[in-house]
């Protein structure tokens, strides 16, 4: 099969979809790699290393024209869209349930597109979204502390205080992967720290591995209400697989919180879990509404793309290899997790989440070829 690499051209991403390593593990299994020249740049990976581990490089639309699998990171722009033809298949974050313009576009070039963040294990565990997850919520603190400074608009906080000084309060909505790493580090920073989640087990857990430093709440309207109103940085980490997320901070809410206070939802690639939130970029990342800065950035991980690379390429290159080797079909019929990744074959939506995101009844997978 011919893999193709295109260089990203979201604005601030600097991702890369393969590793030199994984160039190799490619051509070593007989397939052929095109490599748009300084696609790994930003990565730290120059043309050099693609061409010595047997990858050609080569044009943007070198690529594009003869790539039978495209590997991105992420979701393709308009003009990328248009380069999609029938039967090619697209392997990315994609997003789709926020964006029902793009789910049109790629239903329209009948490609075949797989979505890393709808990749699921049997127990609903997400195995290509969890490295950027663990990302993301990291940075979310990280940007959050860096934004609270005056300079930037931020109510001139320190998370950590200082003796006979109070520490700053974060709060995080959601207890999954994003809102540990999140919660994990805002400790790190010595903040109070509150964490929301509908699910009991999730908070019973995080109570018992940060050793009762956090606050677990039960979320719910009420306790949100309650809880923003003391917050100096807001975490949204609100995940429902492959659909919109849902709208837990109205912009009532976001008028309660401290001026200058910060928000930063990581949920804002599904639509986000502040309804006040639009999404921005890393080179213009935050705006204010009421007083409260927004942070509102989609590709988070782009900020550390080297590091983001690593975990995301060390995640996906088995099933890349395995949708080369077996084709699309024989993938899907071999793997269910690579299956439940399947968001729209030949035009036709497949992923329940998407479909609904039209106003569309979902194919299912077994009845396409």
């Amino acid at each position: 099969m011919v893999v193709g690499v295109p260089k990203e051209i979201k604005v601030g991403e600097q991702r890369v979809a393969l590793t030199p390593a994984g160039a190799r593990a490619f051509t070593e299994a007989g397939h052929r790699v095109l490599v748009e020249a300084n696609a790994g740049g930003g990565s730290g990976f120059r043309d050099d290393d693609y061409a010595r581990a047997g990858a050609v490089v080569t044009v943007a639309d070198g690529v594009w024209s003869q790539a039978e699998l495209v590997l991105k990171v992420k979701e393709p722009l308009p003009e990328e869209v248009a380069r999609t033809r029938e039967g090619q298949i697209l392997f990315t974050y994609l997003h789709l349930a926020a964006v029902p313009e793009l789910i049109r576009g790629l239903q329209a070039r009948k490609c075949i597109a797989i979505a890393y963040e709808t990749v699921a294990r049997a127990d609903g565990s997400l195995p290509l979204l969890t490295p950027m997850s663990e990302v993301a919520g990291r940075l979310a603190v990280q940007e959050g502390a860096h934004h609270l400074g005056e300079a930037y608009g931020g109510r001139g906080i320190l998370l950590s205080g200082i003796p006979g000084v109070p520490h700053g309060n974060v709060a995080i909505l959601g207890a999954g992967t994003v809102g540990l790493n999140a919660t994990k580090m805002a400790l790190g920073y010595g903040a109070d720290v509150s964490l929301l989640d509908i699910n009991l087990d999730r908070l019973r857990h995080a109570d018992d591995i940060f050793g009762g430093r956090v606050i677990t709440i039960a979320s719910n309207r009420y306790n949100i209400e309650q809880v923003l109103q003391r917050t100096d940085l807001l975490i949204g980490a609100v995940l429902i697989a492959g659909a919109r997320a849902p709208v837990l901070v109205t912009e009532a809410m976001i008028t309660s919180m401290k001026l200058g206070a910060v928000v930063v939802d990581v949920a804002v690639d599904q639509g986000g879990c502040v309804e006040t939130i639009r999404p921005t970029t890393v080179v213009d990342p935050v705006y204010t509404v009421h007083g409260v800065l927004h942070y509102g950035v989609t590709n988070m991980p782009a900020l550390v793309p080297r590091t983001s690379t690593f975990g995301l390429t060390n995640a996906t290159l088995p099933y890349a290899l395995q949708l080369a080797v077996l084709g699309p079909l024989g993938a899907v019929r071999a793997n269910p997790e690579l299956a439940r990744g399947v968001n729209i074959w030949r035009g036709r939506i497949v992923y329940p989440a998407v479909a609904a995101a039209v106003g569309e009844t979902p194919q299912p997978l077994s009845d396409l070829r």
